[in-house]
């Protein structure tokens, strides 16, 4: 089920962020407290995780990502429309060059070795790396760092 609002964006120290009214949160289901989302910052669409807040309504963190392809800004209201998703999040996925080049580098069970917070880490890390250079960059230092191990 879609909902839509209008909300202020504003920070908690430096993370902008918006409060999703409580009648929109109170028809979705909590995981661990935490709701997984998928929607539209002003038309811009973004997977994230609503956040619970103690007495207080639910937090939509409102990455840089989320601003600049909006357009948005701390300080405006905009729209936003959410639903909730129960998709597993692409940032903890094995990404196909580290999987070759571990395998290729005879380094596949180091890295189950390492603890799944760890490996996770690290998956989310080079996940969100925006060009290839850099993946490729930062695979190298996860083979160098596995090898002295």
């Amino acid at each position: 089920m879609k909902f839509s609002f209008r909300a202020r964006i504003f920070k908690v120290g430096i993370n902008p962020c918006v409060k999703v009214p409580r009648v929109i949160t109170s028809k979705m289901t909590p995981t661990k407290g935490y709701i997984p989302i998928k929607g539209t910052i002003v038309n811009y669409p973004f997977e994230q995780t609503l956040v619970p807040v103690k007495d207080s309504e639910y937090r939509l963190y409102v990455n840089g990502i989320m601003l600049k392809g909006s357009g948005a800004q701390v300080g405006d209201t905009v729209k936003f429309s959410i639903e909730q998703t129960a998709a597993k999040r692409k940032d903890g996925r094995m990404l196909p060059e580290l999987k070759r080049e571990l395998a290729s580098a005879k380094l596949s069970s180091a890295f189950k070795l390492l603890t799944p917070s760890r490996q996770k880490e690290i998956l989310r890390y080079l996940n969100y790396l925006k060009t290839k250079e850099a993946r490729d960059r930062n695979i190298k230092k996860v083979l160098d760092s596995l090898r002295s191990k």
